[in-house]
């Protein structure tokens, strides 16, 4: 594997170059939108307004800017108020209180979606060469193979990875084993890359041999291949608050991270790490580097910005459960009394304690969690979100990815645990993070019992109703408002209980609605198709119709089992049955005029395969009484060599002469 070394600051000054560059690229972008006629002023992150301005979009939209660089926030939004001929971001406040449809222009001047296929394609080509190999060494079985595509824009660097597994597995292979998540906080930008199509321009730095492959033209506009589309999965995304997609072996992360501040940067390549698998990469863009958090990524080619997941070891569970009994017997002396200090306060405290490590992995568990819990021996090393108890309290598993994500303490009261047959018990649990100087360790959940704290709350709270049904006959109208608080409250606590619920759904809606558009596509496709099919079968019915019209003879067509298959106009005309009296019924029922008793041994002949052809002459009366000398040819009906039934063809002429035999 090749793994360029290089050195620190020189790569560092490389950095700030091309973070430069793609700032250009930015403001030609920001040019091609057009300043207007704006007014020349100049605004800056010092300009007053401007945290004004940002408070008033988290409130208003719920979208917090508060981690992004305040320098080109600033840059962003002066040129869109220049554009606009405003002189102060608190002149843009009252614009956007009387203009509510420029909240989309503002976020598309904020949210630069600039991306291409290939972009940067020496890196792609590595990656190609080098990354993706490594990545199908490792998977065993034909594992699933999963990517992540953080900030994907307009979704052509989604479909670039896609091409790439696609060469190197198979396309068969890479329907089943490949999952793309591409992710993105810009909803117009998300709408536009789950259509897939492309002008000629956005195409231009595909491959020839890839597009042919890979694209399909439709309307002047180049479309990606829909059976390949469905393992590429689209979504909204916040990295900054929004818990990772976890278990990633390729991370496409690209010129998304310089667009944050220092702080920002560091909680958001937390939670990329924690998203890899041990063996992932992460892939970053030009102006983008990983100096300052060696303890979370190492370089595996620092010029194409490629990363590997350092992988912390701690103490294995075990190992600490038993460190009273035998670390306590090597050490000596005061280690000694310490250690076994140490072993003990954990082992008998009185509330029950919970280790997990950086990974997510149950390290240990004291006696008091053992016992109340129900944790195992057998449970010390596997992950915490595959244990019960994590699923017996709700919120608790997110609690955990929470306080792993922003390292701080997170509290629930109350948390309600069922058990079967029995009363509810409920824990007041505390999560706290396990710091050590290289960042996070772990996370330490003690969780202490206050069912009896919360059954006297219960009981005194049914007094207190039953005392304010007392005082309700004395007070009524106070009685009305406390009543009306106390349902608010319950819908306050209704509605969290619901946030809960939605926040852990959301991501399997957003597939559902992946899965059901891709649906949609095929119904409408199958439907023109059947259209098309019905127009031609009208077309043949119709054509058919006028060839029997046109036939002076009169038409009947027999099956096998002489029932009639085809009775035509000259038929009706001159026996008076319809087609639809006759079709389906037994030729030989009919009494029409026609002697059809002496028709019987011709049309078996015929069926029987003993005559291809029969003609004769019957003396019949047709449906106006008129006697007339009836000339019948027979031919039998044949599809491949197979007889499928009679063909008989009826003249009428003047009558007089004898019935042939």
């Amino acid at each position: 594997m090749e793994n360029q070394e290089q050195d620190p600051k020189t790569d560092h000054g490389h950095e700030e170059a091309e973070e430069q560059a793609v700032g250009s690229e930015l403001d030609g972008l920001d040019a091609e939108a057009g300043d207007g006629d704006g007014v020349g002023i100049e605004l800056s992150e010092a300009s007053p307004g401007l945290d004004e301005l940002l408070a008033y979009l988290n409130d208003a939209r719920d979208f917090d800017f508060g981690g992004y660089k305040r320098a080109g926030l600033a840059r962003r939004l002066g040129k869109r108020l220049r554009a606009l001929k405003l002189t102060s971001f608190l002149d843009y406040i009252d614009y956007l209180q009387v203009h509510p449809g420029e909240f989309s222009f503002l976020f598309n001047s904020i949210l630069i979606n600039a991306t291409s296929f290939f972009r940067d394609p020496v890196a792609w080509e590595f990656v190609q060469r080098q990354v993706v190999p490594r990545l199908l060494a490792s998977k065993k079985n034909n594992a699933p193979i999963r990517v992540w595509c953080a900030g994907c824009a307009t979704g052509q660097e989604a479909y670039t990875a896609a091409m790439i597994l696609a060469d190197e597995v198979g396309l068969d292979a890479f329907t089943h084993r490949v999952k793309i998540y591409a992710t993105d906080i810009d909803d117009d930008a998300l709408n536009q890359a789950r259509l897939a199509t492309y002008s000629s321009k956005d195409v231009a730095s595909i491959p020839p041999a890839q597009l042919q492959t890979y694209f399909e033209r439709s309307g002047g506009r180049e479309v990606f291949r829909k059976e390949l589309r469905r393992s590429v999965i689209f979504g909204r995304h916040n990295l900054f608050y929004d818990a990772p997609i976890s278990k990633i072996d390729l991370l496409l992360c690209r010129n998304t991270l310089m667009y944050f501040n220092a702080d920002s940067q560091a909680r958001i390549l937390s939670s990329l790490h924690f998203a890899l698998n041990p063996s992932g990469v992460l892939f970053l863009g030009k102006a983008e580097m990983l100096l300052t958090h060696g303890a979370l990524f190492t370089p595996l080619d620092l010029k194409r910005r490629l990363f590997t997941k350092v992988t912390h070891n701690y103490p294995r569970p075990r190992a600490m459960l038993s460190m009273g009994a035998n670390r306590a017997e090597d050490a000596s002396g005061a280690q000694a009394v310490q250690l076994r200090l140490r072993a003990a306060s954990f082992e008998t405290s009185p509330i029950a304690q919970l280790a997990l490590d950086a990974q997510d992995t149950l390290i240990a568990a004291n006696e008091q969690a053992r016992r109340v819990l129900g944790v195992t021996q057998g449970d010390v090393g596997r992950p915490f979100q595959d244990l019960s108890v994590q699923r017996k309290f709700d919120g608790l598993g997110a609690s955990v990815q929470q306080v792993m994500l922003e390292r701080r303490l997170v509290q629930l009261s109350a948390a309600e645990w069922h058990r079967a047959g029995e009363q509810p018990s409920f824990f007041d649990i505390a999560i706290n993070p396990i710091m050590a100087p290289e960042g996070l360790i772990g996370v330490q959940i003690g969780l202490v019992d206050v069912t009896t704290q919360r059954r006297v709350q219960d009981e005194l709270h049914q007094t207190t109703q039953e005392l304010e049904a007392a005082y309700e006959e004395l007070q009524s109208t106070s009685e009305e408002l406390e009543t009306t608080n106390e349902e608010l409250q319950s819908t306050v606590e209704e509605l969290e209980t619901t946030n809960e619920e939605l926040q852990s759904t959301n991501e399997e809606l957003e597939t559902t609605n992946e899965e059901l558009q891709s649906t949609n596509e095929e119904l409408q496709n199958m439907n023109e198709e059947l259209r098309s099919r019905t127009s031609d079968l009208g077309r043949l019915n119709l054509y058919f119709e006028s060839i029997l019209a046109s036939i002076r003879s009169a038409v009947i067509v027999l099956d096998l089992e002489m029932q009639v298959q085809v009775w035509s106009t000259r038929a009706q005309e001159m026996w008076g049955l319809g087609a639809d009296e006759v079709r389906g019924k037994h030729f030989l029922s009919f009494d029409i005029g026609l002697p059809i008793e002496l028709l019987s041994p011709a049309i078996r002949a015929c069926i029987n395969g003993e005559r291809e052809f029969y003609e004769l002459e019957i003396a019949a009366t047709n449906r106006r009484g008129k006697s007339i000398q009836c000339t019948i040819k027979l031919s039998r009906l044949t599809q491949e060599s197979a007889t499928h039934g009679v063909i008989m063809l009826m003249d009428a002429g003047e009558s007089g002469s004898a019935p042939a035999a």
